[in-house]
């Protein structure tokens, strides 16, 4: 299993690298984000995505979901994260994902995002990747990716870090 290594001064995970020779099927990693009322803002303000099942807590009361929802890309794109800074990590290309959201996802939970080396394609240095978001332990979206991992490890250095090793 491979943790995010935390910034000692911030505490935010820091970015790691997996090169692809060093991926092996069953290797793990995950991050987890408690989403906040923020969260769901800024999504929709990036995404331009303001269905009010996610804004409106009237109209979302009226819905099968009986009260608002985040995105579920916002939690998908937890996904992204932890392919990019942790397993493989940095300098990941993402080729592909998909994605079956299997339940609605609330303020106040807290998203696990989970990959898992699936496979690997040794001819084209691609890893085809589970990916899978949970919330206290029940699955709420599943898929699959399809990665190019790095093929040298990487390293990142935080910029407050950097500046305060100088």
């Amino acid at each position: 299993m491979c943790a995010a290594i935390r910034s000692t001064a911030t505490g935010v995970p820091m970015p790691s690298c997996v090169p692809f020779d060093q991926l092996e099927p069953g290797q793990t990693a995950s991050l987890g984000k408690t989403i906040t009322e923020a969260d769901i803002l800024l999504f929709s303000a990036v995404s331009m995505d303001t269905n009010p099942v996610h804004l409106n807590q009237e109209l979302a009361d009226e819905t099968l979901f009986k009260g608002r929802v985040a995105h579920g890309m916002l939690c998908g794109s937890l996904i992204s994260a932890v392919l990019g800074t942790v397993l493989p990590g940095l300098g990941t290309i993402y080729l592909t994902q998909s994605m079956r959201f299997r339940a609605p996802v609330r303020i106040g939970d807290t998203v696990t995002a989970e990959v898992e080396v699936a496979s690997l394609d040794h001819e084209k240095k691609r890893a085809t990747m589970r990916t899978r978001c949970f919330v206290r332990g029940k699955v709420v979206i599943e898929g699959e990716a399809v990665v190019i991992p790095p093929t040298e490890a990487v390293v990142a250095v935080a910029q407050n870090e950097k500046r305060a090793a100088e």
